[in-house]
């Protein structure tokens, strides 16, 4: 039994400190292992990560080929049903909430709801995804799941307002039958100019 007067700590977990400048017969004593002079010897001197001594690194020099999804990817903030039990009955969960109750931490493009656990009372749950075993736990306990809309980006959003803009069509058609109303009226002209034309070569 370990007891105060016994306890030891773990082998391995203490060691000696290398001691570093004491001498030159110490072996690491007039350099300290940073060898002559030069960039790394210096303190905070450092080379970052495939840095090559300023030639073309590695990395740039291999070919890029592919596709890689990395950049598109999207990381959404994951609740176990385990996580949601704590909830009292009929309360509307959804991502403010788990941030005010600090169930969920940092930045995610979303809400995703998965299956783990057990859900004994009725939830009203709002995400942008949910798994198909986390949706029948929810419906049998007597909750609903509704998911949340997501926001249109791009060229879509410019078909959206276009009932706002029905009137201005209305006046945009409006206008050409205007026109087309006054074109006839410039046809009629056109038979009293060529009489006045026969009049003149008669008298010529």
């Amino acid at each position: 039994m370990i007891r105060l007067h016994n306890m030891q700590t773990r082998p391995g977990s203490k060691h000696r400190v290398k001691r570093l400048g004491c001498g030159e017969s110490s072996g690491h004593g007039k350099t300290s292992g940073k060898g002559h002079k030069g960039q790394k010897a210096r303190s905070g001197g450092s080379l970052r990560l495939g840095f090559e001594g300023g030639q073309m690194p590695l990395i740039r020099r291999l070919p890029k080929r592919g596709f890689n999804n990395a950049a598109f990817h999207k990381n959404y903030s994951i609740v176990n049903l385990s996580d949601l039990s704590s909830f009292k009955e009929g309360t509307v969960v959804n991502e403010q909430l788990l941030r005010e109750s600090k169930v969920i931490r940092g930045q995610g493009a979303g809400l995703k709801i998965l299956g783990d656990g057990e859900l004994k009372h009725a939830l009203t749950i709002e995400a942008d995804k949910i798994s198909a075993s986390a949706r029948e736990k929810i419906e049998k306990a007597g909750g609903t799941v509704t998911m949340r809309e997501k926001p249109v980006q791009g060229p879509r959003a410019e078909h959206k307002p276009a009932q706002a803009a029905e009137p201005a069509d209305e006046a945009s058609d409006a206008q050409p039958k205007a026109k087309a109303s006054r074109k006839p009226a410039a046809k009629k002209k056109a038979p009293a100019k060529t009489a006045a034309k026969k009049k003149s070569t008669r008298k010529s």
